[in-house]
């Protein structure tokens, strides 16, 4: 028979989980998400993408702002859910909500764990380096991603991949790897593995002090930090613009030949020397307006030798 779940879960990255769970004949109970906050120009009320697609398919949908009530853990224990499958929910669930479902809350994460627990796996795998990232199911506890694993799937991470890229890899990947997980337990069949302490990494939320670009590093490393923060919060410098410094997001680029001080604008196609060897800017974002690709920003804000980026 298929499971009585209960999702929870708030932006685009657990939205395909949703779907997908629906979509295999799973009930689900209720939603729960984060309420909405204001946003945009006018500061109106903004759902969650996952607020969205719940109310879209008719399921009931909860903005509890603590779970560590009475009230909460009755209302969520009302619900009488198999399980509970939590996706980037952004809440702590204390231990009585993950005693409350008979089979327990499941947990779907964007790392290969142990590495990168935490806020920022995705970003945090990318600025490091990391050849390979991926997906995992675990059974959650009241420890930081510290619970045993199910399932997992790996991804590799080539030197192109923004943070969105991996992310929009990630979503569909583990969508599928929680249903398989929800079979498993439907059928008594899933198998849990503790995690290694070994090797353990925490994934800290980014703070906007490391999204400024440092020239002086490799041309790799300024790559994996672009790379990283794109779109958000975006690695940024500063170049001097119609006699101005302005501040310039950096979304994408590739590695490129040529030699020069850190920050130095190599030649008329955006080639900017690092630390060690350069990078080419393919595309980027001025405060206050749209992104777009370094030939267009070219055309209308010229940015050649002898011009420096800060």
């Amino acid at each position: 028979m298929p499971l009585r779940l209960i999702f929870m879960g708030t932006p685009d990255f657990a939205v395909p989980t949703l779907l997908e769970l629906v979509a295999h004949g799973h009930d689900i109970a209720a939603v729960y998400t984060r309420a909405p906050k204001p946003a945009g120009r006018g500061m109106k009320l903004q759902v969650t993408p996952v607020e969205q697609e719940a109310r879209r398919l008719g399921i009931a949908v909860l903005t509890p702002t603590t779970l560590k009530t009475p009230d909460a853990l009755e209302a969520f224990r009302a619900h009488n859910a198999d399980a509970a499958v939590v996706v980037a929910y952004g809440m702590i669930l204390p231990q009585a909500i993950l005693d409350a479902p008979p089979l327990g809350c499941f947990n779907l994460h964007g790392s290969l764990l142990p590495r990168w627990r935490g806020a920022a796996p995705i970003n945090r795998a990318i600025m490091q380096g990391d050849a390979e990232s991926g997906v995992m199911v675990m059974k959650m506890d009241v420890g930081l991603d510290t619970g045993d694993v199910a399932m997992a799937e790996r991804l590799p991470i080539s030197d192109t991949m923004t943070a969105a890229d991996l992310h929009d890899a990630l979503a569909p990947l583990g969508a599928d790897l929680m249903v398989r997980a929800m079979g498993g337990l439907e059928r008594g069949g899933l198998q849990l593995r503790k995690q290694s302490e070994q090797g353990v990494t925490y994934a800290a939320k980014i703070e906007k002090a490391e999204a400024r670009i440092d020239w002086k590093r490799p041309a790799r490393e300024v790559l994996r930090h672009i790379h990283g923060l794109s779109p958000f919060p975006g690695a940024w410098c500063e170049a001097a613009l119609d006699g101005e410094a302005a501040r310039i997001k950096i979304l994408r680029c590739e590695p490129a030949k040529g030699v020069g001080a850190p920050g130095d604008v190599l030649d008329e196609h955006l080639t900017i020397a690092c630390g060690d060897g350069a990078i080419k800017i393919l595309e980027l974002q001025r405060a206050g307006k749209a992104p777009m690709k370094s030939a267009d920003f070219l055309r209308g804000t010229p940015l050649k030798p002898p011009a420096r980026l800060g």
